[in-house]
Protein backbone atom coordinates (compact mmCIF):
# COMPACT_ATOMS: atom_id res chain seq x y z
CA UNK A 1 0.00 0.00 0.00
CA UNK A 2 1.17 3.42 -0.30
CA UNK A 3 2.73 5.78 2.03
CA UNK A 4 0.81 7.99 3.83
CA UNK A 5 0.76 11.91 3.55
CA UNK A 6 2.55 12.32 6.86
CA UNK A 7 5.29 10.06 5.97
CA UNK A 8 5.91 11.66 3.17
CA UNK A 9 6.49 14.91 4.58
CA UNK A 10 9.03 13.12 6.79
CA UNK A 11 11.10 11.97 4.12
CA UNK A 12 10.87 15.16 2.34
CA UNK A 13 14.16 16.43 3.29
CA UNK A 14 16.13 12.99 2.57
CA UNK A 15 16.69 13.69 -1.37
CA UNK A 16 18.95 16.67 -2.34
CA UNK A 17 17.92 17.13 -5.86
CA UNK A 18 14.62 17.23 -5.80
CA UNK A 19 11.50 17.58 -3.73
CA UNK A 20 7.01 17.25 -3.56
CA UNK A 21 4.91 19.83 -3.61
CA UNK A 22 2.84 19.73 -0.72
CA UNK A 23 -1.15 19.40 -1.57
CA UNK A 24 -3.73 19.00 0.79
CA UNK A 25 -6.16 16.16 0.44
CA UNK A 26 -8.69 16.07 -2.56
CA UNK A 27 -9.55 12.92 -3.15
CA UNK A 28 -13.10 12.32 -4.14
CA UNK A 29 -13.99 15.95 -4.49
CA UNK A 30 -13.67 16.41 -8.26
CA UNK A 31 -14.75 14.60 -11.09
CA UNK A 32 -14.27 15.04 -14.87
CA UNK A 33 -17.84 14.46 -16.54
CA UNK A 34 -17.25 15.73 -20.36
CA UNK A 35 -14.41 15.36 -22.83
CA UNK A 36 -14.17 16.71 -26.80
CA UNK A 37 -11.26 16.86 -28.82
CA UNK A 38 -10.56 18.46 -32.19
CA UNK A 39 -8.85 16.61 -35.12
CA UNK A 40 -5.25 15.77 -34.50
CA UNK A 41 -2.89 16.59 -37.52
CA UNK A 42 0.30 17.67 -39.05
CA UNK A 43 0.33 21.39 -40.76
CA UNK A 44 -3.40 22.20 -41.41
CA UNK A 45 -3.20 26.21 -41.18
CA UNK A 46 -5.33 25.44 -38.08
CA UNK A 47 -5.15 28.34 -35.20
CA UNK A 48 -4.89 27.53 -31.38
CA UNK A 49 -7.67 30.01 -30.14
CA UNK A 50 -10.43 28.23 -33.02
CA UNK A 51 -9.11 24.51 -32.23
CA UNK A 52 -9.60 25.64 -28.73
CA UNK A 53 -12.97 26.88 -28.82
CA UNK A 54 -14.43 23.70 -30.47
CA UNK A 55 -12.46 21.25 -28.19
CA UNK A 56 -14.47 23.67 -25.56
CA UNK A 57 -17.68 23.26 -27.47
CA UNK A 58 -17.24 19.14 -28.23
CA UNK A 59 -16.77 18.91 -24.34
CA UNK A 60 -19.63 21.09 -22.96
CA UNK A 61 -21.83 18.83 -25.07
CA UNK A 62 -20.51 15.41 -24.18
CA UNK A 63 -21.19 16.71 -20.73
CA UNK A 64 -25.11 17.44 -21.86
CA UNK A 65 -24.64 20.87 -20.50
CA UNK A 66 -24.66 24.42 -22.32
CA UNK A 67 -21.94 27.07 -22.74
CA UNK A 68 -24.38 29.33 -20.16
CA UNK A 69 -23.13 26.34 -17.70
CA UNK A 70 -19.59 26.95 -17.52
CA UNK A 71 -18.74 29.36 -15.10
CA UNK A 72 -15.25 28.44 -14.80
CA UNK A 73 -12.14 28.30 -17.70
CA UNK A 74 -8.19 26.84 -16.76
CA UNK A 75 -6.18 27.62 -19.58
CA UNK A 76 -1.84 27.12 -19.99
CA UNK A 77 -0.22 30.21 -20.50
CA UNK A 78 2.80 31.09 -22.83
CA UNK A 79 1.49 28.03 -25.30
CA UNK A 80 0.12 29.32 -28.45
CA UNK A 81 -2.92 31.70 -27.95
CA UNK A 82 -5.05 29.71 -25.54
CA UNK A 83 -8.20 31.23 -24.70
CA UNK A 84 -9.84 33.97 -22.11
CA UNK A 85 -13.09 34.15 -20.34
CA UNK A 86 -14.28 37.39 -22.96
CA UNK A 87 -12.94 34.42 -25.45
CA UNK A 88 -15.34 32.59 -24.15
CA UNK A 89 -18.14 34.57 -24.01
CA UNK A 90 -18.18 36.38 -26.88
CA UNK A 91 -17.60 32.77 -28.62
CA UNK A 92 -20.67 31.62 -27.33
CA UNK A 93 -22.64 34.69 -26.97
CA UNK A 94 -23.07 34.23 -23.25
CA UNK A 95 -22.40 37.08 -20.12
CA UNK A 96 -21.81 34.65 -17.40
CA UNK A 97 -18.98 35.35 -15.19
CA UNK A 98 -16.06 32.74 -15.72
CA UNK A 99 -13.78 32.29 -13.17
CA UNK A 100 -10.27 31.95 -14.76
CA UNK A 101 -6.94 30.07 -14.05
CA UNK A 102 -3.74 29.73 -15.70
CA UNK A 103 -2.71 26.48 -13.77
CA UNK A 104 -4.26 24.62 -16.59
CA UNK A 105 -4.15 23.10 -19.93
CA UNK A 106 -1.61 20.25 -20.56
CA UNK A 107 1.56 19.20 -19.18
CA UNK A 108 2.11 19.01 -15.29
CA UNK A 109 -1.13 21.46 -14.97
CA UNK A 110 -3.20 18.62 -16.74
CA UNK A 111 -3.28 16.18 -13.62
CA UNK A 112 -2.94 19.74 -10.92
CA UNK A 113 -5.83 21.19 -12.64
CA UNK A 114 -8.01 18.76 -10.66
CA UNK A 115 -6.67 19.95 -7.56
CA UNK A 116 -6.76 23.66 -8.31
CA UNK A 117 -10.38 23.15 -9.19
CA UNK A 118 -11.27 21.19 -5.85
CA UNK A 119 -10.25 24.52 -4.47
CA UNK A 120 -12.08 26.81 -6.76
CA UNK A 121 -15.53 24.41 -5.87
CA UNK A 122 -14.74 24.61 -2.34
CA UNK A 123 -14.80 28.16 -2.33
CA UNK A 124 -18.07 28.51 -4.98
CA UNK A 125 -15.95 30.54 -6.90
CA UNK A 126 -17.19 28.46 -9.81
CA UNK A 127 -19.54 25.16 -10.71
CA UNK A 128 -18.73 23.79 -13.35
CA UNK A 129 -15.22 23.97 -14.79
CA UNK A 130 -13.60 23.62 -18.02
CA UNK A 131 -9.73 23.22 -18.88
CA UNK A 132 -8.53 23.06 -22.11
CA UNK A 133 -5.19 22.94 -24.45
CA UNK A 134 -4.33 23.85 -27.67
CA UNK A 135 -1.61 23.54 -30.19
CA UNK A 136 -1.06 24.66 -33.71
CA UNK A 137 3.02 23.71 -34.10
CA UNK A 138 2.52 21.88 -36.78
CA UNK A 139 1.73 24.50 -38.85
CA UNK A 140 3.65 27.32 -37.30
CA UNK A 141 6.64 25.23 -38.29
CA UNK A 142 5.50 24.93 -41.49
CA UNK A 143 5.60 28.94 -41.86
CA UNK A 144 8.47 29.08 -40.44
CA UNK A 145 7.39 31.16 -37.30
CA UNK A 146 8.05 28.81 -34.47
CA UNK A 147 9.35 25.31 -32.89
CA UNK A 148 9.30 23.93 -29.53
CA UNK A 149 12.86 24.60 -29.23
CA UNK A 150 12.39 28.20 -28.93
CA UNK A 151 11.66 28.83 -25.19
CA UNK A 152 14.74 27.07 -24.52
CA UNK A 153 17.08 29.04 -27.05
CA UNK A 154 15.33 32.73 -25.40
CA UNK A 155 15.73 31.18 -21.59
CA UNK A 156 19.24 33.39 -20.59
CA UNK A 157 20.94 30.86 -19.16
CA UNK A 158 20.23 28.03 -21.32
CA UNK A 159 21.33 30.73 -24.47
CA UNK A 160 24.67 31.83 -23.00
CA UNK A 161 25.91 28.37 -20.90
CA UNK A 162 24.29 25.61 -22.91
CA UNK A 163 23.58 26.66 -26.53
CA UNK A 164 27.18 27.56 -27.18
CA UNK A 165 28.33 23.87 -26.00
CA UNK A 166 25.67 22.15 -28.26
CA UNK A 167 23.37 21.57 -25.67
CA UNK A 168 20.16 22.51 -27.83
CA UNK A 169 17.87 21.06 -28.57
CA UNK A 170 15.26 18.69 -26.71
CA UNK A 171 16.44 15.70 -28.35
CA UNK A 172 20.01 15.94 -27.23
CA UNK A 173 18.78 16.83 -23.64
CA UNK A 174 16.80 13.36 -23.25
CA UNK A 175 19.25 11.52 -25.69
CA UNK A 176 22.13 11.98 -23.19
CA UNK A 177 20.27 11.41 -20.55
CA UNK A 178 18.59 7.83 -22.19
CA UNK A 179 22.54 7.18 -22.55
CA UNK A 180 23.69 7.72 -19.47
CA UNK A 181 20.67 5.26 -18.63
CA UNK A 182 22.13 2.54 -20.66
CA UNK A 183 25.25 3.19 -19.56
CA UNK A 184 24.13 2.70 -15.83
CA UNK A 185 21.98 -0.05 -16.29
CA UNK A 186 22.42 -1.82 -19.35
CA UNK A 187 19.57 -1.17 -21.29
CA UNK A 188 19.24 -2.20 -24.79
CA UNK A 189 18.22 -0.62 -28.15
CA UNK A 190 15.58 -3.16 -28.72
CA UNK A 191 14.23 -2.34 -24.64
CA UNK A 192 13.74 0.62 -25.61
CA UNK A 193 12.14 0.16 -29.49
CA UNK A 194 9.77 -1.26 -27.01
CA UNK A 195 8.03 2.02 -26.12
CA UNK A 196 7.51 3.66 -29.76
CA UNK A 197 6.54 -0.04 -31.33
CA UNK A 198 3.90 -0.16 -28.61
CA UNK A 199 2.53 3.46 -28.58
CA UNK A 200 2.48 2.68 -32.34
CA UNK A 201 0.83 -0.17 -32.30
CA UNK A 202 -1.97 1.33 -30.49
CA UNK A 203 -1.98 4.12 -32.41
CA UNK A 204 -2.59 2.20 -35.61
CA UNK A 205 -6.19 0.79 -34.26
CA UNK A 206 -6.83 4.31 -32.95
CA UNK A 207 -9.13 6.46 -35.20
CA UNK A 208 -7.99 9.62 -33.97
CA UNK A 209 -4.16 9.07 -33.92
CA UNK A 210 -2.13 10.80 -36.84
CA UNK A 211 0.00 7.40 -37.23
CA UNK A 212 -2.79 5.34 -37.43
CA UNK A 213 -2.07 3.58 -40.69
CA UNK A 214 1.79 3.94 -40.80
CA UNK A 215 2.94 0.07 -38.94
CA UNK A 216 6.49 -0.09 -38.26
CA UNK A 217 8.24 -3.71 -37.01
CA UNK A 218 11.26 -3.94 -34.68
CA UNK A 219 13.40 -4.48 -37.76
CA UNK A 220 12.83 -1.03 -39.14
CA UNK A 221 12.89 0.46 -36.11
CA UNK A 222 16.41 -0.58 -35.84
CA UNK A 223 17.54 0.42 -39.04
CA UNK A 224 16.50 3.37 -39.05
CA UNK A 225 19.69 5.85 -38.54
CA UNK A 226 20.26 7.65 -35.10
CA UNK A 227 18.87 11.51 -34.56
CA UNK A 228 20.08 11.73 -31.38
CA UNK A 229 22.20 8.52 -30.23
CA UNK A 230 20.28 6.48 -28.44
CA UNK A 231 17.16 7.77 -30.10
CA UNK A 232 15.86 7.39 -34.02
CA UNK A 233 13.09 9.74 -35.03
CA UNK A 234 10.66 7.60 -33.81
CA UNK A 235 12.02 8.04 -30.37
CA UNK A 236 10.86 11.74 -30.68
CA UNK A 237 7.00 13.53 -30.17
CA UNK A 238 5.30 14.32 -33.21
CA UNK A 239 4.57 17.94 -33.98
CA UNK A 240 1.17 18.60 -34.24
CA UNK A 241 -2.21 20.62 -34.38
CA UNK A 242 -4.69 19.58 -32.62
CA UNK A 243 -7.06 20.48 -28.94
CA UNK A 244 -8.55 18.96 -26.04
CA UNK A 245 -10.58 19.72 -23.02
CA UNK A 246 -12.52 17.86 -20.49
CA UNK A 247 -15.06 19.52 -17.51
CA UNK A 248 -15.09 19.23 -14.07
CA UNK A 249 -17.14 19.62 -11.77
CA UNK A 250 -17.92 18.70 -7.57
CA UNK A 251 -18.09 14.82 -7.71
CA UNK A 252 -21.27 14.31 -5.67
CA UNK A 253 -22.89 16.36 -8.65
CA UNK A 254 -21.34 13.15 -10.74
CA UNK A 255 -24.11 11.35 -11.17
CA UNK A 256 -26.45 13.84 -12.62
CA UNK A 257 -24.37 13.81 -15.82
CA UNK A 258 -24.86 11.78 -19.11
CA UNK A 259 -21.45 9.11 -18.53
CA UNK A 260 -20.50 7.21 -16.10
CA UNK A 261 -18.04 9.26 -13.81
CA UNK A 262 -14.75 9.36 -13.66
CA UNK A 263 -13.39 10.62 -9.77
CA UNK A 264 -10.08 12.17 -9.01
CA UNK A 265 -8.77 10.08 -6.36
CA UNK A 266 -4.99 11.37 -5.85
CA UNK A 267 -2.75 14.27 -7.29
CA UNK A 268 0.79 14.77 -6.88
CA UNK A 269 3.42 17.27 -8.09
CA UNK A 270 7.41 16.82 -7.87
CA UNK A 271 10.46 19.33 -8.69
CA UNK A 272 14.01 18.29 -9.41
CA UNK A 273 16.08 21.32 -8.03
CA UNK A 274 18.48 23.52 -11.12
CA UNK A 275 16.08 22.62 -13.79
CA UNK A 276 15.03 23.66 -16.76
CA UNK A 277 19.07 24.02 -16.55
CA UNK A 278 19.44 20.57 -17.81
CA UNK A 279 23.41 20.47 -17.56
CA UNK A 280 22.60 20.77 -13.93
CA UNK A 281 20.56 17.96 -13.01
CA UNK A 282 22.24 15.77 -10.60
CA UNK A 283 20.26 12.80 -11.29
CA UNK A 284 20.22 12.56 -14.85
CA UNK A 285 18.50 9.11 -14.89
CA UNK A 286 15.53 10.41 -12.90
CA UNK A 287 12.39 12.25 -13.19
CA UNK A 288 10.07 14.39 -11.02
CA UNK A 289 7.94 11.36 -10.88
CA UNK A 290 9.84 10.50 -7.86
CA UNK A 291 8.54 13.00 -5.93
CA UNK A 292 5.03 13.29 -7.56
CA UNK A 293 3.80 9.88 -7.87
CA UNK A 294 3.88 8.74 -4.18
CA UNK A 295 1.91 11.95 -3.33
CA UNK A 296 -0.50 10.80 -5.54
CA UNK A 297 -0.52 7.28 -4.11
CA UNK A 298 -0.67 8.40 -0.78
CA UNK A 299 -4.02 10.56 -1.61
CA UNK A 300 -5.69 7.80 -3.51
CA UNK A 301 -4.65 5.41 -1.22
CA UNK A 302 -2.58 2.66 -3.94
CA UNK A 303 -0.01 1.72 -5.49
CA UNK A 304 1.20 1.53 -8.84
CA UNK A 305 0.13 -2.18 -8.65
CA UNK A 306 -3.18 -1.02 -7.97
CA UNK A 307 -3.38 0.48 -11.47
CA UNK A 308 -5.00 -0.69 -14.52
CA UNK A 309 -3.74 1.32 -17.23
CA UNK A 310 -1.38 4.80 -17.06
CA UNK A 311 -1.19 7.65 -19.88
CA UNK A 312 2.53 8.35 -19.73
CA UNK A 313 4.24 11.87 -20.74
CA UNK A 314 5.97 10.34 -23.38
CA UNK A 315 8.21 13.39 -25.27
CA UNK A 316 10.93 10.66 -25.80
CA UNK A 317 10.50 6.73 -25.11
CA UNK A 318 13.19 7.44 -22.45
CA UNK A 319 11.21 10.00 -20.52
CA UNK A 320 8.74 7.51 -20.93
CA UNK A 321 10.74 4.48 -19.55
CA UNK A 322 12.37 6.77 -16.15
CA UNK A 323 9.01 7.78 -16.02
CA UNK A 324 7.30 4.04 -15.66
CA UNK A 325 10.59 3.30 -13.23
CA UNK A 326 9.99 6.46 -11.05
CA UNK A 327 6.28 5.34 -10.82
CA UNK A 328 6.70 2.45 -9.24
CA UNK A 329 6.42 -0.03 -11.85
CA UNK A 330 10.06 -1.50 -11.30
CA UNK A 331 13.02 -1.03 -9.44
CA UNK A 332 15.29 2.18 -10.70
CA UNK A 333 17.47 0.56 -14.07
CA UNK A 334 14.89 -2.33 -14.23
CA UNK A 335 12.69 -0.31 -16.60
CA UNK A 336 14.40 -2.14 -20.19
CA UNK A 337 13.36 -5.07 -18.65
CA UNK A 338 10.04 -4.79 -17.26
CA UNK A 339 8.52 -2.92 -20.98
CA UNK A 340 10.02 -6.52 -23.01
CA UNK A 341 6.97 -8.55 -24.21
CA UNK A 342 4.44 -6.09 -24.88
CA UNK A 343 4.11 -5.85 -21.70
CA UNK A 344 2.47 -1.69 -21.88
CA UNK A 345 0.53 -3.43 -24.83
CA UNK A 346 -3.57 -2.96 -23.57
CA UNK A 347 -4.68 -6.20 -24.95
CA UNK A 348 -1.56 -8.06 -22.42
CA UNK A 349 -3.69 -9.46 -19.31
CA UNK A 350 -2.56 -7.76 -16.25
CA UNK A 351 -2.27 -11.35 -14.58
CA UNK A 352 1.18 -11.74 -17.06
CA UNK A 353 2.83 -8.57 -15.19
CA UNK A 354 3.00 -5.12 -17.00
CA UNK A 355 0.95 -2.41 -17.02
CA UNK A 356 -1.26 -1.32 -20.74
CA UNK A 357 0.72 2.56 -21.34
CA UNK A 358 -0.53 5.06 -23.59
CA UNK A 359 -3.40 3.01 -25.14
CA UNK A 360 -4.34 5.71 -27.90
CA UNK A 361 -0.41 5.88 -29.01
CA UNK A 362 0.65 8.92 -26.92
CA UNK A 363 3.21 11.95 -27.88
CA UNK A 364 4.79 9.66 -30.29
CA UNK A 365 2.61 8.28 -32.54
CA UNK A 366 -1.01 9.68 -30.81
CA UNK A 367 -0.47 13.74 -31.56
CA UNK A 368 1.58 15.98 -29.62
CA UNK A 369 -0.94 18.07 -27.64
CA UNK A 370 1.10 17.66 -24.70
CA UNK A 371 -0.25 15.31 -22.40
CA UNK A 372 -4.39 16.81 -22.84
CA UNK A 373 -5.21 13.70 -24.80
CA UNK A 374 -3.86 11.17 -22.59
CA UNK A 375 -6.22 12.51 -20.29
CA UNK A 376 -8.69 12.44 -22.54
CA UNK A 377 -8.40 8.59 -23.32
CA UNK A 378 -8.11 7.53 -19.46
CA UNK A 379 -11.66 9.28 -19.35
CA UNK A 380 -12.71 6.70 -22.40
CA UNK A 381 -10.87 3.92 -20.43
CA UNK A 382 -12.49 3.94 -17.09
CA UNK A 383 -16.05 5.21 -18.68
CA UNK A 384 -15.56 1.60 -21.21
CA UNK A 385 -15.67 3.21 -24.52
CA UNK A 386 -11.94 3.62 -25.86
CA UNK A 387 -11.07 1.95 -29.21
CA UNK A 388 -8.23 -0.10 -27.92
CA UNK A 389 -10.04 -1.08 -24.44
CA UNK A 390 -8.21 -2.29 -21.28
CA UNK A 391 -10.46 -5.29 -19.50
CA UNK A 392 -11.97 -4.34 -16.56
CA UNK A 393 -10.34 -0.73 -16.10
CA UNK A 394 -11.00 0.52 -12.71
CA UNK A 395 -7.78 2.93 -11.59
CA UNK A 396 -5.82 4.72 -14.12
CA UNK A 397 -3.02 7.27 -13.93
CA UNK A 398 -1.98 9.83 -15.75
CA UNK A 399 1.67 10.95 -15.36
CA UNK A 400 2.37 14.96 -16.76
CA UNK A 401 6.01 16.16 -17.44
CA UNK A 402 8.04 19.62 -18.06
CA UNK A 403 11.21 18.51 -17.84
CA UNK A 404 11.97 19.79 -14.09
CA UNK A 405 8.47 18.95 -12.31
CA UNK A 406 6.48 16.12 -12.68
CA UNK A 407 2.88 15.39 -11.99
CA UNK A 408 0.04 12.39 -11.43
CA UNK A 409 -3.29 12.31 -11.29
CA UNK A 410 -5.10 8.94 -10.10
CA UNK A 411 -8.24 8.48 -11.51
CA UNK A 412 -11.24 6.19 -10.85
CA UNK A 413 -14.97 4.95 -11.52
CA UNK A 414 -15.95 4.18 -8.70
CA UNK A 415 -20.07 4.41 -8.12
Amino acid sequence: MAQTISQLKQRSGSFDWGHSVELDDVRGEVAIVGIGETEYSGPSGRNAKDMALAAVAAAIADAGLKPQDIDGLMISPGISDQLTPEDFRQHFQVTQDIWFSQEGGAMIWGATCAHTSAHAIRARKARNIVNVFAVDWATARARGTGNPGDWHASEPMKAGFELPYGWFPQPLYFATFMHRHMHEFGTTDEQLAQLPLTFRRHANTHDGAVMNARTMSLEEYLARPMLADPFRVEDCCLISDGAGAFVMCAAERAKDFPHPQVVVEGVGRGCIDGAPYISQQKKLTATPQTFAAPWAYAMADCSAQDLDVIAVYDCFSGTALMQIEDMGFCEKGEGGAFVEGNRLHASRPRSQGGIPCNTHGGLLSHAYVLGIAHVIELVRQLRGTAQNQVDDVQLAAYAGFTADEGATMILSNRC
